[in-house]
């Protein structure tokens, strides 16, 4: 099972999401995109690690996912990907001039969650309800975000988006936390 968790940043997503997964049975991985590129950046990776302690394994990677998850698939029942936002940024940031490249990852990643027979937690922002940015490059990025979610919610059983730390479930059955 697929399950897209989105909503406005600090909405409460990963909160939400690590709840929703720790009440399934077995083994759990959380896969990290984020990189700690600052100070700041580095303390909030900290925390989240000491938030999920040692309940969880966790594997980092910022760029590849389908080929850091492929490993991994048999070894957990549970998989939260924290989150795509970051990992758009990321694949921007190193492939800034080459689609193909990007989307190669993509579906690398989207070929990848055939192959998993648990349950997949992605967590990701919505970023498409602001004004529309004034430079290409953030048009550029949330745009590509936009596509990658609505990819991602396509192919999610659940979906669930959060306001202030409440969810509402826009797809699939009840999932109760």
């Amino acid at each position: 099972m697929i399950v897209l968790v989105t909503g406005g940043a600090r909405s409460g997503k990963s909160n939400f999401a690590l709840k929703l997964a720790e009440k399934l049975e077995g083994k759990r991985l959380f896969l990290a995109t984020a990189e700690a590129l600052d100070e700041e950046m580095g303390q909030r990776i900290q925390r989240h690690r000491k938030q999920r302690g040692n309940r969880w394994d966790t594997l980092e990677e910022p760029i590849y996912l389908g080929k850091a998850l492929r490993p991994a698939l048999g070894l957990y029942k549970t998989i939260v990907v924290d989150c795509l936002t970051l990992w758009m940024s990321n694949l921007l940031d190193k492939y800034p001039d080459h689609d193909e490249k990007v989307m190669e990852i993509i579906d690398d990643f989207f070929s990848c969650l055939s192959e998993f027979k648990g349950t997949l937690i992605v967590i990701s922002n919505e970023v498409g309800m602001g004004i529309v940015p004034d430079n290409k490059l953030a048009r550029i990025y949330r745009d590509r975000l936009g596509l990658l979610n609505q990819r991602m919610a396509e192919r999610a059983e659940k979906v669930y988006v959060l306001f202030s730390g409440i969810p509402l479930e826009v797809k699939g059955a009840k999932y109760r936390v």
